[in-house]
């Protein structure tokens, strides 16, 4: 079969993996709000609100690590099958939990929930970053384009998620928000499995294990530089910021719980979507189509530095007002969406890099390693969310976020070209 009559199943495919992937999504970010507010109202501390999203980040760590092989071994429509499957079954088990328990059987339950939903998140996530490589045009820019549009387009699918999980719970409650979330997801599942088309590899036998850990410097360099640099985002993102507005917002009645879960969700949203949109346009932003791969490499040590800015003036800036203040919130608000701008082209670079310095014959090995470093900046800055946070405040908070986006561009700046670009 010729490339140009195989195409047509490529793009199928890759529009059915993605279509898969932004109902996943949907539900990932509204079961994130639904939990976060939810066990918030119920009197849990900053510190057992990140104990709740440990096991979430743990999950991914370990699921990328073995994903990557799994796929390898037997196809990448099966991982895709079973992150969907097995999120279905994390939202009916979170349905089960019970008011009445006491609250460290209550955390220890959703964590283990929260733990099942992170290794259905991440097998989807690998399926469908690794079908990019694969699929995706190799001339002209195409492959920045597909992977930036399908990151991009999963990030507004999120960021709508976070919205949909505040609304549901201020109007249908906990229970039957997540029960609601189950059954359409359940529902795409089937549409998936029934009419998934072809153009995906079936798998190769006899891969082994050992094969996930990569053996290229800049796989390794770019995966280091993504541990730090999402734990940058999620030490303020996770508890932090929610709590802080949920503090601003909110009387303490009914009614003003209400009104700071619909706010704080919008904004959350808001940042999300506005991370998706500039991330599906990164390609016209850098003028990607029209540069070699060792400019891009250039640019991402550039970009990488003009964020760590962004946290560090906003530590001074809490620092400088004490407490909740009026203006202080307000520079929060943009601060952290001029954040959400500039991150998501670094993210969006890394996507694109880490599938341009893999080999298509083990990209969901280096892919699954790289978002297990993904995995892991995510733990570290869940951890680091509601610790800095309860003992240090916005200023502690903010500071750790600038000097891991510091370490982050630091990690950026030992990149190589690829060999192959330089030819």
């Amino acid at each position: 079969m010729t490339d140009s009559s195989a195409r047509p199943d490529g793009l199928s495919a890759y529009i059915a993996v993605t279509a898969a992937y932004w109902a996943f999504m949907l539900t990932d970010g509204a079961l994130r709000m639904l939990v976060l507010l939810h066990f918030h109202t119920l009197g849990f501390s900053p510190v057992q609100l990140a104990y709740l999203f440990v096991f979430y980040e743990i999950a991914g760590v370990v699921t990328n690590l073995c994903a990557g092989w799994i796929a390898a071994r037997f196809g990448l429509t099966s991982t895709l099958y079973a992150g969907l499957g097995l999120q279905v079954l994390a939202l009916l088990a979170l349905a089960q939990l019970d008011p009445g328990w006491a609250v460290g059987a209550s955390v220890i339950y959703v964590m283990l929930v929260q733990g099942a939903s992170g290794v259905a998140k991440d097998l989807a996530k690998m399926s469908s970053k690794s079908a990019v490589k694969l699929l995706a045009p190799s001339d002209h820019g195409g492959l920045f384009r597909w992977v930036a549009l399908l990151t991009g387009s999963k990030n507004i699918v999120k960021g709508l998620g976070f919205l949909l999980g505040a609304a549901l719970l201020a109007t249908l409650g906990f229970v039957w928000a997540v029960l609601g979330m189950a059954a359409i997801l359940a529902v795409i599942l089937l549409a998936v499995l029934i009419a998934m088309p072809p153009g995906l590899p079936k798998g190769r036998k006899g891969t082994k294990f050992s094969e996930v850990f990569s053996k290229s410097s800049n796989v390794n360099r770019l995966s280091a530089a993504r541990v730090f640099l999402f734990g940058a985002r999620d030490v303020w993102f996770v508890v932090g910021i929610p709590i802080y507005f949920y503090a601003v917002l909110s009387d303490g009645t009914s009614e003003g719980n209400r009104t700071a879960f619909f706010l704080i969700g919008t904004f959350m949203a808001f940042w999300i979507i506005l991370y998706g949109l500039v991330q599906a346009n990164a390609p016209r932003i850098l003028r990607a189509k029209a540069r070699p791969e060792p400019e891009l490499v250039a640019s991402a040590r550039g970009w990488a530095w003009g964020l760590a800015v962004v946290p560090a003036l906003l530590a001074v800036a809490a620092a400088m007002a004490g407490g909740p203040h009026l203006w202080l919130t307000l520079s929060l608000v943009a601060g952290l969406l001029v954040f959400g701008a500039v991150f998501a082209v670094n993210s969006s670079l890394h996507s694109y890099l880490i599938l341009s310095f893999t080999q298509a014959e083990r990209v969901t090995m280096d892919v699954g390693f790289y978002y297990m470093a993904n995995a892991t900046g995510r733990l570290a800055g869940t951890l680091a969310s509601g610790l800095t946070y309860q003992f240090g405040g916005l200023p502690f908070m903010l500071g750790v976020a600038a000097a891991m986006v510091a370490l982050s561009a630091i990690a950026v700046g030992f990149l190589k070209p690829d060999p192959k670009a330089e030819t």
